[in-house]
């Protein structure tokens, strides 16, 4: 039987030493890897944003707030879901952290179906955030072995330019274009025009904007 556990890591944040403690008990019983911190400027120094994790923390607490780790996080660009811990008077509060991105809030005493209902659901959200994240530095990873001049015909190609127009914007031939066009399908593991636009446009752009480009693109090859 595996020792470490299977579900992902909860953060909990919080100054009382009792509140760590029972939250700890009950979402390592429920298999959770389980990290405890008695002050944000604490977590802060510890947090690895590459780990899949999410996050439990009181609004109130002595030093930074709760709320004032949140704005921190948020500077931060850091996808971590977050769920905040309230007393009864805190819940109009609570309710504006969710304007900035928050999950959910919980209310003391805990109700332990419903925080680990809202564990999974914020340990689902940072599964897809770290997912996109690996996606965007595999993707940065490609288009970093572009020279200049390529990721200029690239940047062309992705507006719908034709081969000439692309040409004339650059003030070099047609045929150079070409060689540029192919260096980069190659230097992009692209083996179709749809290919070469999900990798410069991003996996998940659906947009109409980016199937119009991935249509022009193709028509300048043809």
């Amino acid at each position: 039987m595996s020792l470490i556990p299977k579900k992902g890591t909860v953060y909990v944040v919080d100054d009382d030493e009792a509140v760590r403690d029972s939250l700890q008990w009950l979402l390592e019983g429920k298999d959770y890897r389980v990290r405890c911190f008695d002050s944000a400027e604490t977590f802060l120094s510890r947090y690895d944003p590459r780990e899949v994790a999410c996050l439990i923390v009181d609004i109130r607490m002595g030093g930074m707030s709760g709320l004032e780790l949140q704005d921190r996080l948020i500077e931060r660009k850091s996808p971590l879901p977050i769920v905040f811990i309230t007393g009864h008077g805190d819940v109009p509060m609570a309710v504006d952290t969710m304007k900035k991105g928050a999950l959910d809030f919980i209310q003391k005493p805990f109700n332990e179906p419903e925080l680990l209902g809202l564990v999974e659901r914020m340990l689902d959200r940072a599964r897809e955030a770290f997912t996109g994240h690996q996606q965007a530095a595999s993707r940065d990873a490609l288009l970093a072995k572009l020279t200049g001049r390529e990721a200029q015909v690239l940047e062309r190609i992705v507006a719908g330019r034709l081969n000439k127009q692309i040409a004339d914007d650059l003030g070099i031939s047609i045929k150079t274009v070409e060689a540029h066009r192919a260096n980069i399908m190659e230097k992009l593991n692209a083996n179709t025009v749809a290919d070469l636009l999900k990798i410069a446009l991003g996996q998940g752009q659906t947009s109409a904007a980016a199937k119009a480009a991935a249509a022009a693109a193709a028509a300048a090859i043809n």
